[in-house]
């Protein structure tokens, strides 16, 4: 028998999945990484010296490690379905965060796509951590840099996505204190 006090804040509203959260953190963080990375190229390593095209290459093989990742998390969203807002939301909340994810997720898949397309319409192609993975298409370079800027500019776009998916974030867990945030945090209990 229970309480009214023993009744958790939960009751409306599900965790998500161990593997949606593990997922979740991991390409979170890994992006983050990974825009940072792609940002400091030219710092890191400068056109024209020895280091570029190593640099260069490792950016693009966490980036397709990263992709497939990104396709396992889709894979298993469009599987599983996410726990249901708390009914204290207002509706345009509910809506706000579906085009917020969907537009997070789009990102997510187009900026490591055009990147490796883009460089399989460039002489050098990929190396998939020293493996070279010829490329598939012609050395194009008008092609190449039209897909290169939707990777540059598809990475500044998710870059806003996260800041605004983090102040969301920070606003249920510091603000609202209601169950959003902790229904994604390792090993919150509810």
């Amino acid at each position: 028998m229970t309480n009214a006090r023993s009744i958790a804040p939960f009751e409306t509203s599900a965790r998500y999945t161990r593997v949606a959260i593990a997922l979740h953190w991991l390409i979170g963080l890994a992006l983050l990484a990974q825009i940072a990375f792609g940002f400091l190229l030219d710092d890191l390593a400068p056109r024209g010296t020895p280091a570029r095209a190593a640099t260069i290459n490792l950016h693009k093989s966490v980036g397709i490690v990263l992709f497939v990742l990104i396709a396992a998390r889709l894979l298993w969203r469009l599987r599983h379905a996410p726990p249901a807002w708390p009914a204290s939301m207002p509706a345009w909340q509910h809506g706000a965060a579906r085009f917020g994810h969907r537009t997070l997720y789009a990102c997510m898949v187009v900026a490591p796509l055009a990147g490796y397309v883009a460089s399989n319409f460039s002489k050098h192609g990929v190396r998939f951590f020293g493996a070279r993975l010829a490329p598939w298409g012609p050395d194009l370079p008008r092609v190449y840099d039209a897909l290169n800027g939707l990777h540059v500019a598809t990475a500044w776009l998710l870059t806003a996505l996260i800041a605004g998916h983090i102040a969301v974030s920070l606003k249920h867990a510091l603000i609202d204190r209601d169950e959003v945030f902790s229904r994604m945090w390792p090993g919150a209990s509810p």
